[in-house]
């Protein structure tokens, strides 16, 4: 995320869990003279940032930085091979990659070269654009938030997009007032956001996980798809050209410019020039980008649409090999996509580690 952005979700859903519940953004928040509410006060990248490393400091002071290069199966374990050569050998192995490994580029737009394409995970300074022409393809919260950031830099800028809107979060409303009890009764509040969807997925991620393949699915790719957040609205409309239902067909470099080819609602072709074109579409969960697991490895994963098909304990269909995060969302549901499932992912581990480890102890 670049410089200026601000979180999408609220304070209270923007924790990172500890058992004791001591290291919570807001205390964070008071330690440092930050302005803070649970709900309606936007995080910043700068301050959630320096709350993560205060997180890590605290709770893991002993932190190993090395980069797993391989990991592969042998003799029934797990050998790991760092950066620097080490070797490792592990019963149990846990991919916790977050979203690291699966920034997702359409097909149309793979063939530019690295100097006109970049992705919205990408970081580069957006001052450098300013006077540029940059091309925004997308319409979730990275593409909305990007293409603002880049418009105050002074950079000549479009979102462009085949929805037929851009979706934006509503404003909280502060649940106060006489009526707080039916809003309450209505759309109850979870970390996921808003009514009772978001509320089941939150609190039931096991009945999620006891569901139909299908259903799983369904409500995995399609509940809370991009919508950028309240307080990026100002960041873009009336200030940003953006350009609705416009499908985009194939993209070509010509010298040092871009040229995007789009088909619009009418079924017209149009074509757009730019000095650079920004992919914000989002992430993809795909087996295949974690190269750090043994190519043997990663055909012995059981999967559906290439992401893990996970136990009830997050156990892939190799033994002692676990996803959590947005790699288990298709097991677990949206919940997992979210800091928020910090809380049930790592308890629910943790205990199952635990119960296991004792029983190989007792055996």
């Amino acid at each position: 995320m670049p410089r200026g952005m601000y979180l999408k979700s609220e304070g209270f859903a923007s924790d990172l869990f500890d058992p004791k519940h001591e290291q919570t953004l807001r205390a964070f928040c008071e330690r440092n003279g930050h302005s803070y509410a649970d709900v309606g006060v936007p995080i910043p990248l700068d301050i959630f940032y320096s709350y993560g490393l205060e997180f890590q400091r605290q709770l893991l002071p002993d932190l190993d930085t090395r980069l797993v290069a391989r990991v592969s199966v042998e003799d029934g374990g797990f050998t790991l091979r760092l950066d620097d050569g080490e070797v490792i050998r592990a019963r149990r192995v846990v991919s916790a990659v977050g979203i690291t490994h699966y920034a997702h580029i359409p097909a149309e737009l793979v063939g530019l070269p690295p100097e006109l394409l970049s992705h919205t995970s990408q970081q580069r300074p957006v001052e450098q654009y300013s006077g540029r022409r940059v091309a925004v393809v997308g319409a979730g919260s990275s593409a909305v938030d990007m293409a603002g950031l880049l418009h105050q830099a002074g950079a000549d800028t479009q979102i462009l997009t085949r929805r037929p809107k851009v979706w934006f979060h509503h404003p909280p409303d502060g649940r106060r007032g006489v009526n707080l009890a039916a809003k309450r009764l209505l759309k109850p509040r979870s970390g996921l956001g808003l009514g009772w969807r978001s509320r089941m997925a939150s609190d039931l991620p096991l009945v999620f996980h006891s569901m139909p393949e299908r259903f799983r699915l369904r409500v995995t790719k399609g509940h809370l798809g991009p919508a950028a957040g309240w307080v990026s609205r100002q960041l873009v409309e009336g200030k940003v050209d953006i350009r609705l239902n416009m499908s985009l067909r194939y993209a070509k470099a010509n010298g040092k410019v871009a040229h995007l080819v789009f088909e619009n609602a009418a079924g017209e072709t149009e074509e757009v020039v730019a000095d650079h074109v920004i992919a914000g579409t989002g992430y993809k969960v795909d087996l295949n980008r974690l190269v750090f697991l043994d190519t043997e490895l990663r055909s012995h994963i059981a999967n559906v649409h290439n992401t893990p098909i996970l136990s009830p304990h997050f156990e892939s269909s190799v033994r002692g090999l676990y996803f959590i995060g947005p790699s288990a969302a298709n097991s677990f549901g949206p919940l997992l996509r979210f800091a928020w499932g910090a809380k049930f992912t790592s308890r629910h581990l943790a205990n199952h580690l635990t119960r296991r480890h004792r029983i190989l102890r007792e055996t």
